[in-house]
Parts: C-alpha cells; structure tokens; sequence
C-alpha cells in the first residue's frame, strides 16, 4: 500500500502506532489536540519525504488549526498502521465554506464540470470539513487539486479568470496522472519549467509537454 500513496492522499492511523510515535518525540509533549488526534479518528494527510527521512515508512502531516498554533507537525508511520481514506470533493466541502466563498465555488465546480475534473479541497477548508474544528479565517485562501491526464485547453484561463475575481486567493496544485503536483498559477504564467513534486521527489517539467491540448 506504501507505495500508492501519493501527496495529498487521507489516511487514518492505528490509535496505538501513533501513540507511540508521539512518545517518541519530545516536541510534542503537550502539544493541543495531538495525543487524541488518532483515537478520535481524525485523518492524516501523506506529505513529500523531508531529505535524509526513512523511506521505510510513510510520510505524513498534521497540520493544527490557528487556535491550536497553527503548527504543521511532520510524522512517519509504517504503512501497515494506516488505512487509506476517501478525499471529499469539493462540491462535498461546500457546505463547509464560508458564505461568500460560495458563488466563487459554485463557478470552480462548473468550471471543473466543463472540462470532465473533479476538483478537491485541502488546505484550511479540507481540514474544517474533516474535523469540525475552526481551521479556516478570513485571511484563508482556498486551495485545491485538480486531478488531470492531460490539460484541457482553456482550463487554466478560466481559472485564472475565476481567481481575479474571487472575495479569497484560490491557490492549489494540477495533479497529473504520475502523481506531479505543480502549482497551477505557475502553469498558466510560466513560459519554461515548472516545479513538479512527488511523494519522494522533486524535479523541473517543461511546459510544453505539460499542455499538450492547449492552443499553441
């Protein structure tokens, strides 16, 4: 299972592994709503492998919520104490955003709908919509993954058309079929590489090959 894992996949930990992962760092002694985290079922969500990091286990992240510090706590879990979960969709967070966002969501969801992709949350509003805990402000932007085998023509325009007029930041990675994840304003403003990050690496993609569909 380990190795199809991806950036930005949900899993749930097995209470006991992670409680002795915790005991095992110090730095956590106290730390607000850490120690319950698993025991309350509250998802984990797999990261890139920090240099040096053991690639016998799985990398992961708990990010705290503002009033909780705010702290991106970095784990590493053996696979076999994970239970991969379901990522909502967008049209599923939706409920959970704030009001004004709404209409802008309602436009992203079209323009997904437009183009056969199925936009996900993460970031602040994945996080409120998975624990109930108060994870988004009005300083929050809104991040998602849009997962693509190839590029739509016109996709990145219209987001970018979308994001100019949008009450918040939309921010957010294209994931493409290998799992590279790259930011999609680089997508759309770059005319060389661009940044594509896995699970266990990083490496530059050239944008020509990255948007074969679009108009030239």
């Amino acid at each position: 299972m380990a190795d199809d894992l991806r950036r930005h996949d949900l899993v749930r930990a097995e209470a006991q592994a992670f409680a002795d992962f915790v005991a095992r760092r110090p730095d956590l002694d106290g730390a607000p709503l850490v120690a319950d985290w698993a025991v309350r079922g509250r998802p984990l969500i797999v990261r890139r492998y920090a240099p040096g990091e053991d690639r016998a286990r799985v990398p992961l992240g708990l990010p705290l919520p503002p009033a909780a510090g705010k702290r991106r706590i970095g784990l590493a879990l053996p696979s076999a104490a994970l239970t991969p979960l379901p990522a909502p969709t967008l049209a599923q967070a939706r409920a959970t955003a704030p009001e004004a966002w709404r209409p802008t969501i309602d436009a992203l969801l079209a323009l997904g709908a437009a183009h056969g992709i199925v936009p996900r949350p993460f970031g602040a509003l994945l996080w409120q919509a998975l624990t109930g805990l108060a994870y988004l402000s009005p300083a929050s932007d809104l991040d998602l993954l849009w997962p693509v085998a190839d590029l739509p023509a016109g996709f990145l325009a219209g987001l970018a058309g979308i994001a100019a007029a949008a009450p918040m930041r939309i921010d957010g990675e294209v994931i493409f079929s290998d799992g590279a994840g790259i930011q999609w304003r680089e997508l759309h403003e770059a005319g060389g590489p661009v940044l594509a990050k896995h699970r266990d690496r990083l490496e530059m993609r050239d944008v020509a090959e990255l948007l074969p569909r679009e108009a030239a």
